[in-house]
């Protein structure tokens, strides 16, 4: 097996007289104590600033980590969020339902008396007033209706009839040129609308809890 020659390398450049012209840097093989001092200070700085570089890019992608992790939890919480509100409205709902139906058991002839009275200046013209309510109701809705004629200041007559398709503590108020209504079922079905409604538009885009 042979050995392959190195090739010469014309470093050295010679003029005509012989004299050398060019010569390559010769590598220094011995350093004053102060060259050493320079050399180990600019490899400390060098070492330092790459160091330092790599403990900035690890910092970003920490941070970045961080923050990912950060809107994910947002996201979830507006989630959290959301389902509170939509399962806090149903309580009060549910709540004010129980409320409502039991101040109408109490008092079923307030909406219809508190509807003339709404309707006070409407009416006044009017000569007469025919009322439909539940049968159950018939006595009770003429007297209170007298007595909240009187207290507004109606002077036309009140007739009340009955309709067995009224719900308690619903009517109809008709008086001629126009016609009031109330039925507390439709009613609770439309505050439910209502709120179904609201909820479903607010989704998770409503305003975050979480302050920026």
């Amino acid at each position: 097996m042979t050995t392959p020659h190195k090739k010469f390398g014309f470093d050295t450049v010679f003029d005509n007289a012989g004299r050398v012209a060019y010569a390559p840097p010769q590598a220094k093989r011995v350093y004053t104590p102060p060259e050493v001092e320079e050399i180990r200070a600019a490899a400390y700085a060098e070492g330092e600033r790459s160091a330092l570089a790599k403990a900035a890019e690890v910092q970003a992608r920490a941070m970045n980590e961080i923050a990912g992790a950060t809107r994910a939890a947002l996201a979830a919480l507006t989630e959290v969020v959301h389902r509170h509100r939509a399962d806090s409205s149903e309580l009060a709902l549910a709540a004010a339902k129980v409320v409502a139906g039991a101040a109408l058991d109490l008092f079923p002839g307030a909406p219809v008396a508190a509807a003339l009275e709404g309707l006070a200046r409407e009416v006044e013209a009017a000569p007469r007033l025919v009322v439909r309510a539940a049968p159950e109701l018939e006595a009770a809705t003429q007297a209170l209706l007298d007595e909240t004629a009187q207290a507004c200041g109606y002077p036309g007559q009140i007739s009340v009839k009955t309709d067995a398709s009224l719900p308690r503590a619903g009517f109809v108020i008709d008086w001629g040129d126009g016609r009031a209504s109330f039925d507390p079922v439709q009613a609770q079905a439309r505050v439910a609308d209502a709120l179904h409604t609201a909820l479903a538009a607010e989704g998770l885009h409503a305003e975050s809890p979480f302050p920026t």
